[in-house]
């Protein structure tokens, strides 16, 4: 036996602000994928410049720094600065919306 209720108008809006909020977060962690990415294409080019430089000139880094050494360094400065820059995009992102949503809701009352 089927049971049929209709939908309130409380659990209607309940779930469009659940939609609304659903995209919001999708839009913030895009944000921040694409932030994290860029900041790490960029960290990656900054740090391999010099680690394949000075394992080309520096006796001690020649000696000591073999290839998987210098892609080490720098696939840890690419990924370190992806992560420290997409935490701090969806962060300041989320905090964003939060002051917009609190200032809509002032709007509102």
């Amino acid at each position: 036996m089927a049971k049929h209720v209709a939908e309130s108008p409380l659990e209607r809006s309940s779930l469009a602000s659940l939609d609304q909020k659903l995209a919001m977060a999708k839009r913030c962690s895009h944000e921040g994928v694409v932030a994290g990415a860029k900041a790490a294409v960029l960290a990656g080019i900054a740090t391999a410049i010099p680690t394949l430089a000075s394992a080309r000139m520096l006796p001690w880094a020649r000696a000591n720094l073999n290839p998987t050494a210098q892609a080490l360094i720098i696939s840890t400065v690419a990924g370190a600065a992806y992560f420290i820059v997409a935490d701090k995009t969806v962060l300041a992102s989320a905090r964003r919306n939060s002051f917009n949503q609190a200032r809509a809701h002032n709007i509102e009352a």
